[in-house]
């Protein structure tokens, strides 16, 4: 019989164990076996840890990271070594053994409760449940299981890949995931398994702003993985993120005049990547010496400033896009019908305020799992043009901590979970 055993991590019972010494032992009463403890420093192949991992498979369970309920993630992560597998349920699924998984200010806000009202009708919907939920977005992994509908020439069990988990399903910090096989490429064979599962998530977040929403490319570039943009000029603000690190990448593969924003201790990394016109974002003068450049044709905000922040800068552009959409937000505050008025009142009022100050539409951006989007990243990945900005790795047990640098912001590119 495997016991299921759950755990709430505090920095205080951390500090005292390890997690990692911690996890194993919990493992070891959860098995009936004897386990040793992985040094955190080891680099040799399978260790306890990962063999653990193949024991729990063969019951049937694996381990991972969930929340049980709203709140905050210091208080609301907790690991569990009971976790049922997920199965396939259709014939163009596939399960995966997780390798590398990214943590993304997605996984934060949706532990505070961000979206609550839809991802769950959404998920419910599908036949899931909102308690436990296991977060996380993008990874890398090894195919173990394939549906019927999945040919060889796509994809064949052990190929090593790289993915995305849609938002308002199970996620991918835990040991296995299914997903659809549109979410699904062969990892591109230059890239480690810790920078393939930082891309995805931000990068569709930022191709889709650009193609979708500000359709840099035209219609084409909007429904296949061709890009485009030559020549035209685009302001990203928050460029040191994790969005904002690759989008400027894709920008200048693609032969757009880049200017970007970030903080003065970020900007020669900014520059780093190729953009030669950073400014500070916390010198008063950049406002005025962004405007003096002239219109753009995308201003991209990557840092959060909304909507709001569109009317307040004299800056010129033909379109104004934010990745910080009060649609869901609205829609968890005062319901469905509410909730959807009102973001259609504030989109038509910003819009009114920058029309009439001759700037351009104000528009709202959004990660879209498009397997196109996924064919792009992969063809800039696959030409060295596109490498994510990994702030810091993590030990799968100290999962907590990983989420707890992405809550306290101002992120350096992306935080990423090592499970191996």
């Amino acid at each position: 019989m495997v016991l299921t055993n759950c755990i709430r991590f505090t920095a205080k019972a951390a500090g005292k164990f390890g997690q990692r010494e911690l996890l194993c032992n919990i493992r070891s009463l959860a098995t009936g076996t004897v386990v040793s403890t992985p040094s955190t420093n080891s680099t040799s192949s399978p260790s306890g840890w990962e063999q653990q991992r193949r024991q729990h498979a063969s019951y049937g369970k694996m381990s991972g990271w969930q929340i049980h309920a709203y709140g905050v993630p210091q208080e609301e992560i907790q690991f569990s070594d009971g976790i049922k597998m997920p199965i396939l349920k259709s014939p163009t699924q596939l399960l995966v053994r997780v390798k590398a998984a990214s943590v993304n200010p997605i996984d934060v806000a949706m532990i505070n409760g961000y979206g609550a009202s839809v991802l769950n009708a959404m998920r419910c919907k599908d036949g899931g449940i909102e308690f436990p939920l296991v977060l996380g977005r993008d990874f890398c992994g090894e195919i173990v299981q394939k549906g019927l509908g999945i040919s060889s020439r796509e994809l064949e069990v052990g190929d090593e890949v790289w993915g995305v988990v849609p938002v308002h399903l199970q996620g991918c910090h835990a040991d296995y995931v299914v997903v659809e096989k549109y979410c699904l490429f062969k990892k591109p064979s230059n890239l480690s398994k810790i920078d393939a599962s930082a891309i995805l998530y931000a990068g569709l977040t930022a191709w889709s702003g650009l193609y979708i929403t500000g359709h840099l490319g035209d219609l084409l570039g909007a429904i296949s993985p061709v890009g485009g943009g030559a020549g035209k000029k685009v302001l990203v603000l928050g460029a040191a993120g994790g969005v904002g690190t690759l989008a400027v990448q894709m920008l200048l593969a693609e032969g757009v005049e880049v200017f970007a924003t970030c903080s003065p201790d970020a900007m020669q990394m900014v520059n780093n990547l190729g953009v030669k016109y950073v400014l500070d974002y916390t010198d008063p003068a950049h406002v005025q010496n962004v405007a003096s450049v002239g219109r753009f044709d995308i201003v991209l905000d990557c840092a959060g400033k909304g909507t709001e922040y569109a009317n307040e800068v004299p800056w010129l552009y033909d379109q104004y896009i934010t990745f910080n959409s009060p649609v869901l937000k609205n829609i968890d505050a005062d319901g469905f019908a509410a909730g959807m008025y009102q973001n259609a009142l504030n989109l038509v009022r910003n819009n009114a305020a920058a029309l009439s100050t001759r700037q351009g539409l104000v528009k709202w951006g959004y990660f879209v799992p498009a397997p196109q989007g996924i064919a792009y990243l992969q063809r800039l990945a696959e030409k060295g043009k596109l490498l994510p900005v990994v702030e810091k790795v993590f030990p799968y047990g100290s999962t907590p901590e990983a989420y707890e640098r992405v809550a306290q912001k101002h992120l350096r590119g992306k935080v990423v979970i090592d499970f191996e």
